[in-house]
């Protein structure tokens, strides 16, 4: 594969059994970091999922040593080229699911899955009659981007999808479901479990919303905003036709794609700001966080109270303003 930048960031996941998964995510960790790599990587019983970045060479070598296992012989991966790396450190957790699901009774991918469409199939299936599209992921993702007349879920994590659906079923009935997710292994699982729930007509986006950004023919068509990354990056282009920004700022509503964490460690909460809001509210999603004890921006910033107590003055008379 040839390259114009130093480093690649590789996405991947494949469902096949792995017997001892943590003696695996040992001997794998120290794979990771004498080959120079960073990345997130869950290992569990029923496979892998990661994300992980290096240097062209350094990336290579993971993907030759990967095909070299039989069990990963098919696994395929998705590369996008970076200027650094994704990730600030390596890890390597064993865990009890690759995606958190939760349920009573699992469904593995291997026998039971949603009908795999390509992009271009994904792309025609959209536009079709008696069709709707559900977006597999959590609602931070889908507020950055999705497709277009996608269903937003109201979920915080993938878990409380099953129970979403359910609540939701009148929605879904006798519709053609198309589900799609950033990767596709969170829709591997769903998909099959909508299967198993009686949805008779459901379709998986095969390779998630990065694959169908890439795809020569479809180039990203029918997708709105950017796509939502687990990684330094945040997010990536998919529309390579044309860019329409669906995010909003979440203290003035006007288009925005940036996101931040709340100031507030003990919130955290992830939402859509300007950089000019972020200084203007100190980044704190509420008057709560902006006067907590723990808040970052303030620290970082060196802030005396009474510039806070200056700047959340001025907050106040502009929200008496506005009432």
């Amino acid at each position: 594969m040839t390259t114009s930048k130093e480093y690649r960031v590789l996405l991947y996941y494949h469902y096949v059994t792995i017997d001892d998964p943590e003696e695996f995510a040992k001997q794998h960790l120290k794979f990771c970091k004498e080959t120079g790599l960073k990345g997130r990587i869950l290992v569990a019983n029923e496979g892998i999922n990661g994300t992980v970045s290096g240097t062209v060479e350094q990336t290579e070598r993971y993907i030759e040593m990967m095909k070299a296992d039989p069990r990963f012989a098919e696994m395929v991966f998705k590369i996008d080229e970076a200027d650094q790396h994704a990730f600030k450190k390596m890890h390597v957790r064993p865990r009890k699911e690759l995606v958190t699901l939760r349920l009573e009774d699992d469904v593995d991918p291997r026998r039971l899955t949603g009908k795999y469409l390509s992009p271009q199939e994904f792309y025609e299936a959209m536009q079709e009659e008696d069709t709707v599209i559900l977006d597999a992921r959590n609602d931070y993702e889908y507020d950055l981007g999705h497709f277009r007349g996608a269903i937003r879920p109201d979920i915080k994590t993938f878990r409380e999808l099953p129970d979403w659906v359910r609540e939701n079923k009148d929605k879904l009935e006798g519709k053609k479901i198309l589900t799609y997710c950033t990767g596709g292994i969170r829709c591997e699982k769903f998909s099959g479990w909508l299967v198993k729930e009686g949805f008779e007509d459901v379709g998986q986006l095969h390779g998630g919303i990065v694959t169908y950004g890439k795809d020569p023919e479809v180039k990203g068509e029918l997708w709105d905003g950017k796509c939502y990354v687990f990684d330094e990056r945040i997010s990536v282009p998919v529309n390579q036709k044309e860019h329409v920004i669906v995010g909003r700022d979440y203290f003035d509503g006007e288009p925005c794609e940036r996101y931040v964490n709340c100031a507030n460690p003990e919130c955290n909460r992830q939402f859509l700001c300007s950089e000019e809001n972020e200084h203007k509210y100190l980044r704190s999603c509420s008057d709560e966080c902006r006067v907590h004890p723990r808040n970052l921006y303030i620290k970082e910033h060196n802030l005396t109270e009474e510039e806070v107590s200056d700047r959340i003055k001025k907050l106040d008379e502009e929200k008496a303003l506005n009432v």
